[in-house]
């Protein structure tokens, strides 16, 4: 029988998984930015959303965005690398989506890493344009690629 992925708010206990997600799948090579206070931080600010995708119980990945008056920012989305090609990346970056539309957000950015090539592709497969690339974005080091989606 297939589990089905789970979807919802991440509770304070996760904060160090994601934390460690983060490090070992988005931020690696650079500092740790996203600590478990920090993304303790996230999960009480009423303007963010962290969430988790979970299967068989267990988390297997997290996205969390940021909300303003229209626009939100997805600041991070990381799937475990053993549970990807599963679509977990896309359901939960849908749930986003729709949780950024009942809060009357109009139009989505992030940012990815320039060489991360698989999360360019990514963003690109669910609709997201590439809107410009920005030197030394991450810590002087990497460049990063903006996109953006507007919501319809």
């Amino acid at each position: 029988m297939l589990a089905v992925p789970d979807i919802r708010l991440a509770v304070p206990q996760e904060a160090r998984h994601i934390a460690e997600l983060s490090r070992d799948n988005i931020e690696f090579g650079l500092s740790w930015s996203w600590t478990a206070a920090r993304v303790l931080q996230a999960i009480h600010d009423p303007s963010t959303n962290v969430a988790v995708v979970l299967k068989r119980d267990q988390v297997r990945g997290f996205g969390i965005m940021h909300y303003g008056d229209e626009t939100g920012h997805l600041a991070l989305l990381a799937i475990d690398p053993a549970q990807r090609h599963q679509r977990l990346g896309a359901r939960l970056a849908a749930w986003l989506e729709q949780s950024a539309r009942a809060a009357g957000i109009f139009d989505i950015r992030l940012e990815a890493r320039a060489d991360n090539l698989a999360a360019i592709a990514f963003y690109q497969r669910l609709g997201f344009a590439q809107s410009g690339r920005i030197a030394g974005y991450y810590e002087g080091i990497l460049d990063a690629v903006r996109f953006g989606k507007r919501l319809e």
